[in-house]
């Protein structure tokens, strides 16, 4: 199966092509020069080079895309990209969770492991995973110090990666938890690991839209809810 993967969730911006499994064409677009995400700005021409590498857009007979948790907008773009996709050109959508995307690459039959995202305000975003992928504790957001004093309950502590077990290293490892070196590659977010997800999702009901994984409301509303509680008082 000819697959395009992406995830904009994060605050990279990843792409991938897939053939049957063989990565034809990957790209990770990391934030511009003021830090911010730059995927409105390079998603599109991304996913057409992708395109291009499996034969032009109508040889593409699956798009997988990363529906969360992350950033608000990241995902808001992703979602809104892939279902405009289906609707345009008719191609098959999968969605792929992106903690779980995050995950395959640190498994390598190692057992237990836990996928964590910087989620701001001071949280995390994470997911516990076995060497199967079988889930162990579903997406769910938490301050660090809340997920340490969970896995301090495990019996079998787990390898962590992502970016949020980079920010949070000291709460994590305090605790016994293992994490690679800052610079390893575990920590980033894979295309090639969005395809390979989304090809293994079975046949997929292209009349109900893909939806987001967001965890906890965005920061707009939180700043609405104390803008009116200002004005009240």
């Amino acid at each position: 199966m000819k697959v395009l993967g992406f995830d904009t969730a994060t605050d990279d911006t990843v792409v991938a092509a897939t053939d049957d499994g063989e990565v034809l064409f990957e790209r990770t677009i990391g934030p511009g020069e003021d830090g911010r995400p730059v995927h409105s700005e390079t998603l599109l021409s991304t996913m057409n080079e992708g395109a291009e590498a499996l034969g032009g857009w109508a040889d593409v007979q699956r798009v997988a895309v990363g529906t969360g948790p992350g950033t608000f907008t990241g995902i808001r773009i992703g979602i809104a990209t892939a279902n405009g996709l289906a609707l345009s050109a008719g191609i098959e959508l999968a969605g792929v969770s992106t903690l779980e995307a995050l995950s395959l690459p640190m498994r390598n039959g190692i057992d237990p492991v836990l996928a964590v995202l910087d989620a701001r305000r001071g949280e995390v975003f994470a997911a516990l995973y076995a060497a199967d992928g079988s889930v162990e504790w579903a997406p769910f957001a938490a301050k660090p110090e809340e997920l340490a004093l969970r896995l301090a309950d495990l019996e079998r502590l787990p390898l962590a990666g992502g970016p949020g077990a980079v920010r949070f290293r000291d709460e994590l490892t305090r605790v016994g938890i293992s994490i690679a070196a800052p610079e390893a590659d575990i920590h980033h977010l894979k295309g090639r690991s969005v395809c390979e997800l989304g090809a293994i999702v079975g046949r997929v009901d292209q009349s109900i839209p893909l939806e987001p994984t967001y965890l906890r409301v965005p920061d707009a509303q939180l700043w609405l809810e104390r803008d009116a509680g200002n004005g009240s008082t």
